[in-house]
């Protein structure tokens, strides 16, 4: 692989992945591959498959590593590649659980924060869960944390990050704490380390970005990852239009209120990418009958203006 001993590997855009289904419910790897390939095209420096955009608590263990491997094989070495699929509360299926994604061949295995301790338990609990369950991972592998909301959110206290950034073993935080002055201390916990942050908040990535952060890994970029990848690559040359964009960017990534993953699995659909926008975590049968499809098509129609405006070529 290309990029095994790039310093930047775990930076820049990575789309949190969808899992297309067809009719029955079932796992659509032709309209998978279709999806994979998209995302390359538009440029994306990594991919996070088997996350929360992916349904991953709608998928049974053997379905997730199924899933991972084919994205890893699919992706061929183009870009890295990392998986979480960590769903159970018990710690012994737990790692089996991130033992069996390490050995599908991703690049990094993410760990899920919640998953580290009960609601209303403590930091200090998690951060021991977190280093018992480390050293049961293979470490040949790297490790990463996603904050997911599902089915709590559990934000990473200043201790957790530090420890990670110590050990060595953790180089992606997927962060959905959607706060400047929390990103800019982590930026400040990590400095010098192998651990890089990945912002999950439209609203304040370039803010982000100019603070320290270095990757975006949000469900935006289901929709339009080519403009993600632009705002990454030139805005520190063309900060005129960065700021634009990442004005229109913050204001588009409201659709992710309009019954998501539904609208982008419909979206995809439109793209010619899948054939259903069938979800497993909600009923979407009646999705296109409402509006939102076509507040998903204006937000469409604005980035493609924004795209032929802005200079993004150069």
């Amino acid at each position: 692989m290309g990029y095994d001993n790039r310093e930047d590997k775990y930076t820049g855009i990575w789309p949190v992945m969808l899992t297309p289904f067809d009719d029955r419910g079932e796992i659509d790897y032709p309209s998978l591959s279709r999806l994979v390939e998209w995302y390359l095209k538009a440029g994306v420096h990594g991919l996070f498959a088997a996350c929360q955009s992916s349904e991953m608590f709608f998928l049974s263990d053997a379905e997730t590593r199924q899933l991972v491997r084919f994205i890893v094989e699919q992706v061929d070495g183009r870009v890295p590649v990392v998986a979480s699929g960590h769903t159970a509360s018990a710690a012994s299926q737990q790692a089996d659980q991130l033992g069996g994604v390490a050995e599908t061949g991703v690049d990094g295995v993410i760990l899920i924060s919640n998953r580290l301790a009960l609601a209303g338990e403590s930091d200090g609990k998690a951060l021991e869960r977190l280093q018992a369950l480390t050293a049961q991972l293979p470490a040949q592998v790297d490790l990463g944390i996603y904050e997911c909301p599902y089915p709590y959110k559990r934000l990473l206290s200043d201790d957790t990050v530090s420890w990670c950034a110590a050990s060595g073993r953790y180089t992606f935080i997927k962060d959905t704490c959607c706060d400047l002055p929390t990103l800019q201390r982590r930026v400040a916990l990590t400095q010098g380390s192998r651990l890089n942050l990945a912002n999950a908040n439209s609203q304040t990535l370039l803010a982000s970005l100019q603070a320290g952060v270095k990757a975006y890994s949000g469900v935006m970029a289901n929709f339009h990852p080519q403009l993600y990848v632009w705002l990454y690559e030139h805005w520190r040359e063309q900060p005129e239009s960065a700021q634009q964009l990442a004005d229109y960017l913050g204001t588009a990534a409201l659709a992710e209120f309009l019954d998501y993953p539904a609208c982008a699995k419909h979206f995809q659909q439109q793209c010619g990418n899948f054939t259903t926008h069938f979800c497993r975590v909600r009923n979407s049968a009646a999705y296109r009958d409402g509006f939102f499809p076509e507040a998903i098509r204006s937000m469409v129609r604005l980035g493609q203006s924004m795209e032929n405006a802005l200079p993004l070529s150069s």
